[in-house]
């Protein structure tokens, strides 16, 4: 699996590069995405802007992926998706699964209000 990994000060981006997102490219996934929980900066955005195709078992994997993010109060955030992927997506009810934006930028702002709503309820 071809992927960008951009790292900012709160978050990570990772860019998928490709235009079919297999079932059997969770582990691959994996790989990638949980090893970032063992970082200092745990926050991640999935960019699927090149993606037009992604298996039913690999969608439903990145909402695992999500909740694995979220239970270690960890941000994951999904931008990018394309109107033929979105409607799939919907169609198949994983669509309200994942906490997604249209654009990159949307997601870093949803990153940097969940960093503040975290740093609050610390308090």
């Amino acid at each position: 699996m071809q992927v960008k990994i951009d790292t900012r000060e709160k978050f990570h981006v990772i860019t998928i590069q490709e235009p079919h997102i297999a079932a059997n490219m969770t582990e691959q996934m994996d790989k990638v995405l949980l090893t970032l929980l063992d970082d200092n900066v745990k926050n991640v955005i999935i960019n699927i802007q090149d993606t037009k195709i992604i298996d039913i078992a690999a969608a439903e994997h990145l909402v695992e992926l999500q909740h694995k993010f979220y239970d270690v109060n960890a941000s994951f955030v999904v931008c990018g998706l394309q109107p033929e992927l979105k409607k799939m997506l919907s169609n198949a009810d994983i669509l309200d699964l994942l906490n997604y934006t249209p654009t990159e930028s949307e997601a870093m702002d949803i990153v940097q209000m969940e960093e503040i709503e975290r740093e609050l309820g610390e308090i």
